[in-house]
């Protein structure tokens, strides 16, 4: 399981830096088990982790914790909002769960921190921005 390695160090690499997890929750059809499995590392390995919880707008930001993930299943999704956000709050690294078939601003042609997209599912789409990393 090549992609939980890498995970692992990238969370064990940024220690000194402020991390963010945000979750795609418009639709309940990725795995919750493998999500609230990638919540739980954080949780353990860096628990000053923020996690941000969003669809079309942004749901909750609280401390991570893995069993307070839920879902809504209309299917809409915008990143804006997390993004900004995430420039806003000076977030060095954001990870972000989802499928990325969301929505992004006209304008956002890219992002000042580290951004890692973690793609549930057997197909890996093109990122505007930042890497996207296989999670399935």
């Amino acid at each position: 399981m090549k992609w939980q390695k890498s995970i692992l160090s990238m969370i064990q690499q940024r220690q000194d830096k402020k991390v963010a997890l945000a979750v795609d929750t418009s639709t309940n059809e990725a795995p919750a088990i493998l999500i609230n499995n990638i919540v739980k590392l954080f949780e353990q390995l860096k628990p000053d982790t923020i996690l941000v919880q969003a669809d079309f707008k942004i749901r909750s930001i609280t401390p991570v914790k893995s069993d307070t993930i839920k879902y809504h299943t209309h299917g809409k999704s915008s990143y804006t909002l997390v993004l900004e956000w995430a420039k806003e709050e000076k977030v060095d690294t954001l990870f972000y769960i989802t499928d990325v078939t969301g929505f992004f601003s006209e304008e956002m042609e890219k992002v000042d921190f580290e951004l890692f997209w973690l793609v549930p599912g057997a197909f890996l789409p093109r990122v505007p921005f930042g890497k996207a990393i296989k999670v399935a």
